[in-house]
């Protein structure tokens, strides 16, 4: 068992009320065995990191997110929603083989590990390889095959999404969960949908769905059946006993966030997302107010074109307080566990990761504070949610490797990578 030493650095735990405190932190094999103001081993150490001028924390989890997507980073930007979409995403994708989406998800997990990033949330197709890609990055991250309804696929989508569950549940040493994941209420009528939720219930399956993205997604809704896009997955039993993880959740009435309010589960809040895309306000402080859990997801690079969490964290608390008026609302230290354990919760895994405490998974970053917009230190919540960015993180570690020191990777070559992300952009683009 491997064990590892980090000495001298500021801890922030994010467990709620627990002030900052320099200390050491032990690692034994894939866990946290101590935290403490100085630490001595038992046992011989394998490594001592010097955490000297370095904040630890826990890693930052992405609640909502398309990794493959990264290959499209910047190719369709400034385009009004519909355009964006059927003009430049949906052909580009269209042309994505698994070899592609291994490799454009492999390119997002070396941007979230250059960041700070240790867990997310995925919905895609060409799950295996996507898989794949986190065994091979060392990730941690659960997965969901996105299934349409729109038009009559013989049930291929749902058996690929099953056989995701049944084969990689548990996977690349615990590191891999699954959920269920269809896709919208927009592309998913009553019937399957159902059928969907029923099986969710019956296997105790988590759900990851999107939610009233947009306005036309509500206008589509209102059309067919008379109801917000909420209303109709609550009609439908989505809610009851599911724990469901809703990505977006922008365009929610008083209604519609009343009946969210006993859900298992929460919503991925994505602002930088929304915000380029033009889509709106998620009504964060009002799902807070009713006690929903909301945590934090980029979407994919090819709304977001950014995975770098530190700009969601910004978005998020400002967008509040300009659109309330009010700049005491989601103060630093709450927006900074909505990036950490409320998100863990929303993937399930609050239990192991999303704090730094004895016994917890060893999912952790360093935080360099020796550069200008670091110093001086005050307040070090603020600090982190206010002036950091991704490339202020200096070591990653998942599941107690070491994915990323000195900013240097230690799992993932990266010539090859930029290599093969490269050439496959290229082709996935030309001529759109």
């Amino acid at each position: 068992m491997k064990r590892t030493l980090i000495k001298g650095c500021s801890i922030l735990t994010m467990r709620e009320g627990e002030l900052p405190f320099v200390g050491d932190l032990l690692i034994e094999g894939e866990r946290i065995a101590e935290i403490g103001p100085a630490i001595e081993p038992k046992q011989p150490v394998d490594e001592v990191i010097t955490g000297v001028g370095m904040v630890a924390m826990p890693g930052l989890i992405n609640a909502h997110n398309h990794a493959s997507m990264s290959l499209l980073r910047a190719f369709s930007d400034d385009l009004k929603l519909m355009d964006w979409l059927d003009k430049k995403m949906l052909p580009a994708e269209g042309r994505m083989t698994p070899e592609d989406v291994y490799w454009g998800t492999m390119l997002g997990a070396a941007e979230m590990i250059a960041s700070g990033t240790t867990s997310f949330a995925d919905m895609y197709v060409h799950m295996n390889q996507v898989a794949q890609a986190v065994q091979d990055s060392g990730m941690r991250a659960s997965l969901t095959r996105g299934v349409v309804f729109l038009e009559d696929d013989g049930g291929k989508r749902m058996t690929e999404a099953l056989h995701l569950i049944d084969t990689w549940s548990g996977a690349a040493n615990g590191r891999i969960s699954t959920m269920l994941g269809p896709h919208a209420p927009y592309t998913c009528p009553p019937q399957p949908l159902s059928e969907i939720i029923d099986l969710a219930r019956s296997r105790q399956i988590p759900i990851h769905i999107h939610l009233a993205e947009t306005v036309e997604e509500v206008e589509k809704i209102r059309n067919r059946y008379n109801q917000t896009p909420t209303q109709y997955l609550y009609e439908l039993g989505m809610f009851t006993d599911n724990h469901v993880l809703l990505a977006h959740a922008v365009h929610l009435s008083t209604e519609d966030v009343r009946l969210l309010r006993r859900m298992r589960g929460g919503v991925s809040h994505n602002p930088v997302s929304n915000l380029k895309l033009g889509c709106g306000i998620a009504p964060v402080r009002d799902m807070l107010e009713q006690g929903i859990t909301v945590g934090l997801g980029t979407d994919g690079a090819g709304s977001a074109t950014t995975l770098d969490m530190f700009a969601e964290i910004k978005a998020a608390t400002w967008l509040q307080k300009l659109q309330h008026g009010d700049p005491t609302l989601l103060p630093a230290e709450q927006v900074l566990r909505m990036a950490t354990i409320e998100s863990a919760k929303l993937l399930q895994i609050d239990h192991e990761v999303g704090t730094l405490e004895a016994g917890k998974k060893a999912d952790l970053i360093l935080i360099n504070l020796n550069k200008p917009h670091m110093q001086p230190v005050h307040d070090l919540h603020a600090l982190i949610a206010y002036s950091a960015t991704g490339a202020d993180v200096d070591t990653t570690i998942v599941n107690g490797e070491i994915l990323m020191k000195n900013r240097q990777f230690t799992h993932i070559s990266w010539e090859e990578l930029r290599r093969e992300a490269t050439m496959r952009a290229a082709r996935l683009v030309e001529g759109l």
